[in-house]
């Protein structure tokens, strides 16, 4: 079973770096853009370039293959496996000229996520993982930061596209958590803050009304950086949470979200 993974990482590591060097061609080129479920819920053109070109990659080499993407929804399949695809995490940015975004690809084998890769174009970026193997920068092992106070982390977190019009917004878990730590991060991509402590540069990672395709791969990828999460469902999406395992417990016993 490893080598079949392990096989299918390898064509995700190529598609996404072939797909990652379109966006960054396009990025300062006129983008069409539409709204979705909000004026600040976006999706350019490229979002959809990027699913097709993923969608069309998967059918030729996986084809009884599920695959769940963002832009189009579940495409059905009949064997075991499921594809979870995040064209482009970090749309906004994407769409404002704001180099942090990625490509978020998970792999599910029977409902359990086996691998996961987030690639960044801009910075060249290429996290992956398989499960039980670590998780790996650019093919360099990474590992959860070890900090034990929150007074001294970083941490990162987001806001929802309906924060305007729902109380459920994160604002008061962001108001409690901002005096007690050294500092927080917002990047505008989930998949990219789940990285980030992975690789231990971000401490913990808490954010509201995630989707599947936000979250899989970088959740996995914490996991395999010796990293606590959980993705807890909720009314709206997920509620997650991540961090080393010291600041882990610490978010989890302040932000009251079960």
């Amino acid at each position: 079973m490893q080598n079949e993974w392990n096989q299918i990482l390898q064509h995700i590591k190529q598609w996404v770096k072939e797909a990652g060097e379109e966006q960054l061609r396009r990025m300062d080129q006129p983008v069409r853009i539409n709204e979705k479920s909000a004026a600040i819920d976006l999706v350019t053109e490229m979002d959809i370039w990027t699913e097709n070109f993923l969608l069309n990659k998967i059918r030729q080499h996986y084809p009884g293959h599920s695959i769940l993407t963002e832009e189009s929804g579940i495409h059905n399949g009949e064997e075991g496996y499921k594809w979870v695809i995040d064209p482009i995490d970090g749309t906004t940015n994407y769409a404002h000229g704001f180099p942090l975004f990625c490509i978020s690809i998970a792999v599910q084998q029977n409902g359990d996520t086996v691998i996961g890769v987030v690639y960044v174009p801009a910075l060249n970026e290429l996290y992956e993982a398989v499960k039980g193997q670590g998780a790996f920068l650019n093919g360099r092992p990474i590992q959860v930061s070890s900090r034990k106070k929150l007074n001294q982390s970083v941490v990162t977190t987001g806001f929802p596209y309906d924060r305007a019009t729902e109380p459920n917004n994160n604002v008061r878990h962001f108001v409690n958590v901002v005096t007690k730590v050294r500092d927080i991060r917002r990047t505008g991509s989930a998949a990219y803050d789940l990285c980030q402590v992975a690789a231990g540069r971000f401490d913990g990672y808490w954010e509201l009304k995630l989707n599947p395709w936000d979250i899989e791969a970088g959740m996995l990828l914490v996991n395999e950086a010796k990293g606590k999460t959980k993705a807890v469902k909720q009314e709206k999406g997920y509620y997650v949470l991540a961090g080393n395992p010291y600041i882990f417990e610490i978010l989890d016993g302040l932000i009251d979200e079960r």
